[in-house]
């Protein structure tokens, strides 16, 4: 039997009254072809983006929800997964008095948004093997908190949480729970776009930067009830997604072969990398990863990221992050840039 989610209680009373803007291009959609268009004080000049691009994205939309097994209703277009996660705060968080959960060692947006936002942040740690601890989550939950922000798999330890913790979340907690799904692609493990129909109170946001490889085009997905995503439309900037932005995804999202070759290879390179680095004897750990990265436990993290630095290879330094303490983020690069790395830290001593 589905979960139930009261989207009246938990939206913004003012989000939802919200009368949204209406651009040109929403109130008439017809190609450019076909008629003259003198309604949205246009350079009528041919530049190829001359023309407001499509405010909601359809085509792109029908790309992504045939790659995802959803439906294009379910689908929120954002300039980057931050501009979708700043809606969904926007959205259900009222500054000055409601909360949310994350839980540290996180992407660290979720903090910076929140903060932008007024709105304020419990943080539960996760346990010492990077795992949610549910008991305490749902136990700091108090009547203002409306969102519990986490990804899966997590950056920056990598790994994938448990299902039954996430569907614990799930069933105990009647606000949104959004799961940050940045690097599902570099998993075995199954999307949560599967549970929706369960969960409306469940949103998912998936990004093109990383497995598809089109971090400079800036764009974020959101996954979710069409109550919600609905919601999240009325209060998007209503040009969000450039003209460019668009057409260079629905080119790249048509040769999805090429991209799971390229996830194939980084997978096999993360195997070799992190059967390299475990070898190593200021290395302590290589935590698992189901991510295109990989969280590494060193002797002095300070010592040997600056060690990396004067060999010209840059890594992350995480030793600052709860649970993290001495530990370096290596992203997995290209087999050439993966050498250089194993070069520079055959070239470092104890």
């Amino acid at each position: 039997m589905a979960k139930t989610f009261d989207l009246l209680q938990y939206a913004r009373p003012e989000m939802l009254t919200l009368k949204p803007y209406t651009s040109a291009r929403d109130t008439f959609t017809a190609t450019e072809r076909e008629w003259t268009f003198l309604d949205a004080n246009e350079n009528p000049n041919t530049t190829a983006v001359n023309r407001y691009p499509d405010p909601n994205q359809l085509e792109l939309k029908k790309k992504i929800a045939a790659l995802r097994n959803c439906s294009v209703d379910q689908l929120l277009i954002g300039n980057g997964s931050d501009e979708v996660l700043d809606l969904i705060f926007r959205a259900f968080c009222t500054p000055n008095k409601d909360n949310v959960i994350i839980m540290p060692p996180t992407y660290g947006m979720y903090a910076v948004l929140a903060n932008i936002n007024g709105v304020g942040i419990k943080e539960v740690p996760l346990t010492a093997d990077f795992q949610l601890n549910t008991k305490k989550i749902l136990s700091t939950v108090n009547p203002n908190t409306k969102a519990i922000f986490f990804c899966s798999p997590n950056n920056p330890s990598g790994n994938l949480f448990k299902r039954s913790d996430i569907k614990q979340l799930l069933n105990g907690f009647d606000g949104v729970v959004v799961i940050d799904e940045a690097y599902i692609d570099f998993t075995d493990g199954p999307s949560w776009i599967t549970q929706l129909d369960s969960y409306p109170n469940l949103m998912i946001t998936q990004t093109l930067s990383k497995a598809f490889g089109l971090a400079g085009l800036r764009l974020g997905i959101a996954i979710g009830h069409p109550s919600i995503i609905d919601l999240l439309h009325n209060i998007k900037p209503p040009y969000n997604i450039n003209t460019l932005s668009q057409q260079k995804a629905i080119e790249s999202l048509t040769d999805n072969e090429k991209v799971y070759k390229q996830i194939k290879e980084l997978l096999t390179e993360r195997r070799r990398v992190a059967a390299y680095l475990s070898e190593l004897e200021w290395v302590e750990t290589v935590f698992p990863s189901d991510a295109n990265f990989l969280l590494v436990r060193v002797d002095d993290a300070n010592k040997r990221y600056e060690a990396l630095l004067t060999r010209k290879v840059v890594v992350r330094n995480r030793t600052t992050h709860t649970n993290c303490e001495n530990c370096l983020r290596i992203t997995i690069g290209t087999a050439k840039e993966n050498n250089q790395l194993i070069e520079a830290c055959n070239k470092i001593t104890l």
